[in-house]
């Protein structure tokens, strides 16, 4: 397996990758949320939003998060239409949101072109409640095809994922599971190529590689970008990453 980690825009870098290489995109994208206002939703940046007052862990916020609600379906919708243009057919694209962002998340999924196909739920045990009302314990992942399901695989995924957001050696604000990320990257055929357009801190890519799967990535935070390489390269030995990007 090998993975290939690019440095910079997400929408920029994917305009530069060939048609038709790609089988699976999995992403976790700045859900430009969390506020009842505009000014709320662009004024603030990602920890402000995200992390809980008081929270013990000190991590870096990341860029991308103070789009308003039409730039965002702007946005997203231009970097979903590259997306269906790198991969190949019975791709399947999935798209993390929260409640806010699901429904823009899945008008762009489809002015891209992909065929929306459900939005699966991601309940976290450990999440926040809301006084006088319901406690916010899911995220959605939206999900779509290029075209249909490759019914010749024998594959049967949950619809449904229960896990907590790492406390050990979390590394990043909206971490994913790597448990939860090691089942949904078997949406993409074995030996095929995940692409991440927000890797983060690459969860989605350590998982691609323990499953099996070849990775590529894009991540604009050189922070972020730095931590993701260590811990995609940890899953390889020297002999078998590819790296690219300016500093290759």
């Amino acid at each position: 397996m090998s993975y290939t980690l690019h440095r910079g825009d997400a929408l920029t870098v994917l305009k530069t990758l060939p048609d038709e290489s790609i089988h699976a995109v999995i992403t976790d994208p700045p859900y430009n949320s969390g506020g009842r206002t505009s000014s709320d939703r662009t004024s603030r940046t990602a920890r402000a939003k995200y992390v809980t007052t008081g929270s013990a862990h000190d991590l870096q916020n990341f860029p991308g998060e103070n789009r308003d609600q039409r730039s965002y379906r702007s946005w997203l919708t231009a970097l979903l239409t590259e997306a269906y243009r790198v991969a190949v057919e019975h791709s399947v694209a999935m798209v993390f949101s929260d409640w806010r962002q699901e429904p823009t998340t899945s008008d762009a999924l489809q002015m891209a072109g992909w065929t929306w196909s459900g939005t699966i739920p991601w309940i976290k045990p450990a999440s926040r409640p809301r006084k006088g009302g319901f406690k916010q314990s899911a995220e959605f992942i939206t999900w779509g095809v290029k075209g249909g399901l490759d019914k010749t695989r024998n594959l049967y995924l949950p619809g449904h994922f229960t896990a907590s957001q790492p406390r050990k050696d979390r590394v990043h604000i909206t971490q994913k599971p790597v448990e939860i990320m090691r089942e949904l990257v078997q949406i993409c055929r074995e030996d095929g190529t995940v692409l991440d357009p927000f890797t983060g801190s690459g969860s989605t890519g350590v998982a691609a590689l323990r499953e099996g799967r070849h990775f590529v990535g894009v991540e604009l935070s050189s922070h972020y970008a730095d931590i993701a390489e260590r811990r995609l390269r940890a899953e390889l030995t020297q002999d078998d990453f590819v790296l690219a990007g300016p500093e290759a």
